[in-house]
């Protein structure tokens, strides 16, 4: 009987280490999607994705270089890096930005929800994470609130039939690679070196690759001088990028795939909630419906071991 509390006390640190990076992960990709709007108006997107990664990849070498981590990789953990670099920081933010010119920020939001499923599948087949039935019922729960939530956006979107059918298979493509890419850094080859050095070349291979798929395009650099503009692309390049994605791919190590991909089912309802405070966004019962399945749907996927 009293070996429980001390347990308990132990364990505090552990789901602490969890809690808060899913949180600060939450809260600040969840304000990301109002920004991304914001960089596809006089700037071609994949300019605006590969000055976010060219951004993102010097902060995350300076990052690495003052927590005195090693750079060097083997030749293996290299070319997992590349793919990386191609699917998250290339493919992935290339189809999301080009599905915001065709559908709201908010149903490209709600759409990435969906990640939790693939993310669950690839981790139980590549990396043997299994998941319990509380995380099943969890992600139905959860995936019942999304589709509530796509009902809502769609609905309210100011776009035809063929526009969202592109927009939703765009996202839909970004899903997929930010899946794959979300299981590779799982992978016991990437595990045994720090974070933050993988995404460092991750990130410089993607900016590489965003610059050339750009210029052959689009011709020469385009740049919006704004302050908008570029204070947004700090802010994603910084805040959204070189702060949370080494928070983001640690719960992937830590907790797997599945369960770390419920950052993305909780980021919608985090959107609503700063479309509500700076865009006067209005609730109605299927947006509330749908938030609220998602929340309850985390409560019940994360008891899961």
């Amino acid at each position: 009987m009293s070996q429980a509390p001390a347990n308990t006390t132990a364990n505090a640190p552990a789901k602490l280490g969890v809690v808060l990076p899913f949180l600060i992960v939450t809260l600040i990709w969840g304000s990301t999607w109002l920004v991304i709007r914001d960089q596809i108006s006089a700037v071609p997107a994949s300019w605006s994705v590969t000055y976010r990664f060219s951004i993102a990849a010097i902060g995350m070498f300076a990052l690495t270089l003052i927590m005195r981590q090693s750079l060097r990789l083997d030749a293996l953990a290299m070319r997992w890096t590349f793919l990386l670099g191609g699917l998250q920081f290339g493919l992935n933010f290339n189809f999301v930005y080009a599905a915001e010119k065709y559908i709201t920020s908010g149903l490209v939001a709600v759409i990435f929800a969906l990640l939790i499923v693939p993310n669950a599948l690839l981790g139980k087949w590549w990396l043997g994470r299994n998941f319990g039935r509380s995380f099943l019922v969890g992600s139905i729960i959860a995936c019942i609130g999304v589709a509530l939530l796509m009902v809502q956006e769609y609905r309210s979107a100011p776009v035809g039939g063929t526009e969202v059918v592109i927009g939703f298979a765009l996202a839909l493509a970004a899903v997929m690679c930010a899946s794959v890419s979300n299981v590779v850094q799982g992978l016991p080859a990437m595990n045994r070196y720090p974070t933050t050095a993988i995404l460092s070349w991750s990130m410089l291979w993607g900016a590489l690759a965003n610059t050339i798929w750009s210029w052959a395009s689009f011709g020469p650099p385009v740049i919006e001088t704004s302050s908008a503009y570029l204070g947004g692309l700090f802010y994603l390049g910084i805040v959204g990028s070189v702060f949370t994605f080494p928070l983001y791919f640690k719960l992937i190590r830590d907790i797997g795939p599945g369960k770390a991909a419920y950052t993305s089912v909780l980021i919608p309802v985090v959107a609503m909630l700063l479309s509500t405070l700076f865009e006067d966004y209005e609730w109605t019962m299927l947006a509330a419906g749908g938030a609220a399945f998602v929340v309850l749907g985390l409560a019940v996927a994360m008891r899961a071991r």
